[in-house]
């Protein structure tokens, strides 16, 4: 089976063709500018190429109601040129095979248990830490949709005790995204986090504000297994503070071995590494093909 994957991330677009077993036979990446430019090149890419299906893993908020008029739409954006835009139909103008969409973290998330860190579970989330703050939900063997896909990024959280940045989020300030993201990180200490691995304020404060965030859903989503994943989870130190913020904010209320001694196997990094969106993209085609319910239709 051949298989086209698109990661439309608000910031990069990963092309790939691949196969029904994860592997990635070829892959190209450009920068995400307006939708028209941006779509010329994943035209182009694929033009040679004779897919049988089509995986797209998109950044959002992305309406994913089928009964929705909007179906396929990138929503409410701060990307300016992408607000309201029909992703959905611009592809089926393109393509004559089926399509199956979802978020690019639902996807990933979809990835790492097929073949990735998650192998083998039926429950678990990756989270991807950087430009922005998502994740994707796997909740006993399915991707969870509802009124709205998962938007982890803006969930609410403490502050802590004297932290007087304001936060960086158009939408709501100081939610998770606005005080712990790549942007986040920048407008508070004044430099990019890449520049910041030495400042050992930056990363505990991240820490602080991530653990709280995992904490929460392990108490609600109950995963099997947390992969975290994205640009600002490239500093190596911030894993194992993460993980020891968690253990300080759950207090030793649930009693599991993975939130105790084998903690540093269950909220691990990506298996699949920075491949995680991508291969994700072939698994939604992999499993809607199962299902016969394409975004197409």
């Amino acid at each position: 089976m051949k298989i086209g994957a698109i990661e439309a991330g608000g910031t990069k677009f990963v092309c790939g063709i691949g196969d029904e077993h994860g592997q990635v036979a070829k892959s190209i990446t450009f920068q995400t500018t307006t939708p028209e430019e941006t779509l010329s090149h994943v035209h182009a890419f694929f033009q040679s190429e004779h897919i049988d299906g089509l995986g797209v893993g998109a950044f959002g908020p992305l309406e994913l109601d089928r009964q929705s008029p909007l179906y396929g739409h990138i929503t409410t954006t701060p990307k300016r040129h992408w607000q309201h835009f029909n992703l959905l139909g611009a592809l089926k103008d393109e393509f004559s095979c089926d399509i199956y969409l979802d978020t690019d973290v639902n996807a990933a998330a979809l990835g790492e248990a097929s073949w990735g860190a998650a192998a083998g579970h039926q429950n678990c989330i990756y989270i991807t830490v950087g430009t922005g703050i998502g994740a994707g939900l796997l909740v006993e063997g399915n991707l969870v949709h509802g009124l709205l896909h998962p938007e982890v990024g803006h969930m609410l959280v403490r502050r802590r005790a004297g932290d007087t940045f304001s936060g960086c989020c158009p939408y709501h300030q100081d939610c998770l995204e606005g005080l712990a993201s790549g942007p986040a990180i920048q407008a508070r200490w004044g430099e990019e986090a890449s520049l910041l691995a030495n400042n050992d304020a930056v990363w505990m404060l991240e820490a602080y504000y991530l653990g709280q965030a995992l904490t929460n859903l392990i108490l609600t989503v109950s995963p099997e297994k947390i992969i975290l994943g994205g640009g600002v989870m490239q500093q190596a130190q911030l894993l194992p503070l993460i993980r020891r913020e968690v253990q300080t904010f759950l207090a030793g209320y649930v009693e599991k071995r993975e939130l105790g001694q084998t903690i540093d196997q269950y909220i691990v990094d990506p298996g699949l590494g920075q491949m995680a969106g991508l291969k994700g993209c072939l698994a939604l085609v992999v499993r809607g093909s199962r299902s016969h319910s394409p975004a197409s239709q």
